[in-house]
């Protein structure tokens, strides 16, 4: 009897757990749920496919750009980067077809760039992050909070920095694969595989 009392306790537990971890957050969006890609258009050629609930590119360079554009938001993000993959997500990108680090923020996801100032945890060019935190070959979970000028980057549940500009007060968000990564030659490396399984916003 207790044991069985024991599991139907369990089995309660998680019925409640699971869709607390499923919902976005209240009044929030999902903009990848591991089914389609409908939130999104297609930049570059980098080779995004849907592959068991997770969206994946491991050759080219180009982004998956939001159709729409955001203000002040919250939004979190579940990755998973090989090594020498050079990924990264860019916020309010001010033109969806051609995302630079001029026209947006890119919160970088990069463990192996040169100048670790503005590697993975860092926004490039308005932050630097130190220690720089690990990413490769697990799962991680991006929270990034853009208020204003003001820019909260929260990385496995701790915070790396927080960062301050003006510049780009709403635009699209951009998911990256390649572009940047160049060997001694100055070739472009578009490899590395990088993963993406959850996407949500929530409006501020």
């Amino acid at each position: 009897m207790k044991r069985w009392l024991a599991l139907a306790a369990l089995l309660a537990a998680a019925v409640a757990f699971w869709p607390a971890q499923q919902a976005p957050a209240q009044g929030g969006t999902v903009l990848f749920d591991g089914k389609t890609l409908d939130h999104f258009n297609t930049i570059g050629d980098a080779n995004w496919r849907i592959e068991d609930g997770v969206v994946v590119a491991d050759k080219g360079n180009g982004f998956l750009v939001t159709k729409e554009s955001y203000g002040d938001f919250q939004l979190r993000v579940e990755f998973w980067v090989g090594p020498d993959a050079n990924s990264g997500i860019f916020i309010r990108a001010t033109d969806p077809a051609k995302l630079t680090a001029t026209n947006a923020y890119e919160v970088n996801i990069w463990d192996d760039r040169p100048e670790k100032d503005y590697a993975t945890g860092a926004i490039v060019g308005v932050a630097k992050v130190d220690p720089m935190p690990k990413s490769v070959g697990q799962w991680n979970v991006y929270e990034i909070t853009a208020k204003g000028d003001t820019f909260t980057i929260v990385l496995n549940n701790k915070q790396t920095v927080v960062g301050k500009d003006a510049k780009h007060a709403k635009g699209h968000i951009g998911l990256q694969h390649g572009l940047g990564n160049k060997d001694a030659a100055g070739v472009v490396n578009d490899k590395g595989v990088v993963k993406f399984r959850k996407v949500e916003i929530k409006a501020l």
